[in-house]
């Protein structure tokens, strides 16, 4: 009682209480030198990253390791080798699932239901009462924008409707970590800008989403950093940005359009770190650029001690495609 008062009084007279040492919160998910084996063949080898609230796209070509990947972090795969972690658990227990929700690429749903049906089972079967279900249910439908088409009979909907109504089950519990897998493919445009404002919905209220896909350019907007995968390893991972930075080597692509687009050639063919020019236009340059940093600093300096007429400036290849590109041909 003694400690209680002393703190109420402390308080009264504007004073805090000590404060202990922060203590950072452990990522969502985290894989820890994850290898996985199926015989003589390796799926994913020496994994290692983390993944904090936002939203992660996982990118690489068929045979990359990507499914391995996504089949560990729902638990359903166990490791050879290392640790694959949800919220501290085991991805495989019952302790990490309850926080990972899963949207698969292909159709597991049953035909004869609802769409309402088929939320509302999935909801019990993480063990809501019925009453608890049915919130949950409503919930979900309204999160994806299908409460009033979810009475339909899953066997006549669409492809658009049937990916909101996986997507609903994958909602129902709530989860910190939603993992879809191809949410884009066979989506129509109209279809994919809404799935893209869900996700970032979902990632503003502190979750995370990793989104599986072969759709290169809706990574450019949609995910806060990307990991590429090849041949089972983890080749590259951060924002686009930080990892075309780690290219360096690699001659950057630059657009420049000017009124005095030769005699800006001539200026910059001299400089050691242009690697190409070309003039498509009269009017225009492109240049293969190494070290691009150092670049638009002289370039910058230069237009403003030669008062060059410069209206248009722009590099050319730092879209998800042209990255991934540069990694799987760098490694």
């Amino acid at each position: 009682m003694s400690d209680i008062s002393t703190i109420d009084e402390g308080e009264r007279r504007g004073v805090s209480p000590p404060v202990g040492p922060s203590v950072t919160p452990p990522p969502v998910a985290e894989f820890r030198n994850v290898t996985k084996w199926y015989g003589p063949v390796i799926g994913v080898n020496g994994v290692s990253f983390e993944l904090a609230p936002g939203i992660t796209g996982l990118l690489g070509p068929n045979g990359a390791g990507k499914t391995t990947l996504i089949k560990l972090l729902t638990g359903q795969l166990h490791p050879s080798l290392g640790d694959v972690l949800v919220r501290g658990q085991p991805a495989w227990t019952a302790a990490a699932k309850r926080h990972i929700g899963y949207c698969p690429e292909v159709d597991a749903l049953y035909e004869e239901m609802s769409g309402r049906q088929f939320v509302m089972t999935m909801a019990r079967l993480h063990g809501f009462d019925r009453a608890t279900a049915r919130d949950r249910t409503e919930a979900a439908l309204a999160d994806v924008g299908m409460s009033d088409r979810a009475d339909r009979i899953l066997r006549g909907c669409s492809k658009r409707m049937r990916q909101r109504i996986k997507l609903a089950q994958s909602l129902v519990h709530n989860p910190d970590l939603l993992i879809v897998d191809e949410p884009l493919n066979g989506i129509d445009p109209v279809g994919r800008r809404e799935l893209m404002e869900f996700f970032r919905r979902f990632r503003d209220r502190g979750k995370v989403v990793v989104v599986s896909s072969h759709i290169l350019e809706e990574m450019d907007t949609l995910a806060d950093q990307v990991i590429f995968m090849g041949r089972g390893r983890v080749l590259a991972m951060g924002t686009l940005a930080e990892i075309r930075q780690m290219l360096a080597e690699h001659p950057q692509r630059v657009r420049i359009k000017s009124s005095q687009a030769r005699d800006l050639a001539g200026h910059l063919i001299a400089w050691n770190f242009v690697r190409g020019i070309e003039l498509p236009a009269a009017n225009e340059l492109t240049l293969q650029v190494q070290r691009p940093d150092e670049f638009f600093r002289q370039f910058a300096a230069l237009v403003v001690e030669r008062q060059i007429d410069v209206t248009s400036l722009e590099a050319t290849d730092v879209s998800t495609e042209a990255i991934f590109e540069y990694v799987m041909s760098s490694n």
